[in-house]
């Protein structure tokens, strides 16, 4: 073949050393611990399954099974009730993007969440291309955490019991901008 592809089909493999069961066994059917493929994907969720996978190094094995899922599933839960706290509250009040203050008129906090949004960008592209998926989920989770713990908790009056309608609108615009940047920076472990 002389095209190009044909001499050079792939550049970089990422693949990881074991996949056990999540007690350490090697995974088999004769020993009753397989999991298969479609059960998995209907049981725990596929965008569980990759949280897995893009958490674990790739030179360790990977223990896979119900209870590491649950895990797993507890983490991406805190990003699902920030958002289904950002679908309500914004409903309730009749929020709709593009009824905000410019960044810089923002609060500290505001401009604080919009800041830790951009870098966890620039970590989290340096690492996928560095294919460190690792560092990549690593920083997602401490992002995550900081938008969850601090952001939101501190900010919680602002969203439902603020008199100041540009605050208000401030509070969800600063929101919105970083659950979407999140999400994009997401979507190459969890389309």
């Amino acid at each position: 073949c002389a095209l190009p592809i044909c001499q050079e089909p792939f550049k970089t493999i990422f693949g990881y050393a074991t996949l056990l069961a999540e007690d350490g066994r090697a995974m088999h059917k004769s020993s009753g611990n397989a999991i298969e493929f479609d059960e998995a994907a209907d049981r725990m969720g596929v965008d569980v399954m990759r949280w897995l996978y893009m958490r674990a190094r790739p030179d360790d094995n990977i223990l896979f099974g119900w209870h590491v899922a649950d895990e797993a599933r507890r983490q991406l839960l805190v990003l699902w009730n920030v958002y289904a706290f950002f679908i309500t509250y914004a409903r309730l009040t009749g929020w709709t993007p593009g009824d905000a203050p410019e960044p810089a008129a923002r609060p500290a906090m505001d401009r604080w969440i919009l800041s830790r949004t951009a870098g966890l960008a620039a970590t989290a592209g340096a690492a996928m291309s560095d294919y460190d998926a690792l560092g990549a989920t690593r920083a997602i989770e401490a992002y995550i955490d900081d938008l969850s713990t601090w952001y939101l908790r501190l900010s919680r009056k602002r969203f439902s019991r603020n008199q100041d309608a540009a605050d208000r609108s401030s509070a969800f615009a600063t929101l919105h901008a970083a659950l979407l940047g999140l999400t994009r920076v997401m979507a190459p472990i969890l389309p």
